[in-house]
C-alpha cells in the first residue's frame, strides 16, 4: 500500500472515531470508496437518514438499502 494511501485509510479512521461525517463525505466525494463505505456506516449508527438519502440519490445502493431498513422501523 502507498504512504498516500495509508494516510487516507488514518483519515477515514479518524474520522470514523470522530463521527465527522463532513470529512467522510469530502474523502468519498474524492474518490475513495473506504471512505464511501464508512460515511453509510457512520450515517446509519447516526441515524442520519439525510446523508444516506443523498447518498441513495447520487446511486449508491448501500446507502439506499441502508435508508430503506431505517425508515421501514
Amino acid at each position: 500500500m502507498s504512504d498516500e494511501q495509508d494516510a487516507i485509510d488514518e483519515r477515514i479512521q479518524d474520522a470514523a472515531e470522530r463521527a465527522d461525517l463532513d470529512e467522510l463525505r469530502r474523502l468519498a466525494d474524492g474518490g475513495s470508496s473506504d471512505a464511501a463505505d464508512q460515511l453509510i456506516e457512520t450515517a446509519t449508527e447516526l441515524g442520519a437518514l439525510d446523508e444516506l438519502r443523498r447518498l441513495a440519490e447520487r446511486g449508491n445502493q448501500d446507502a439506499a438499502d441502508q435508508l430503506a431498513e431505517l425508515t421501514e422501523e
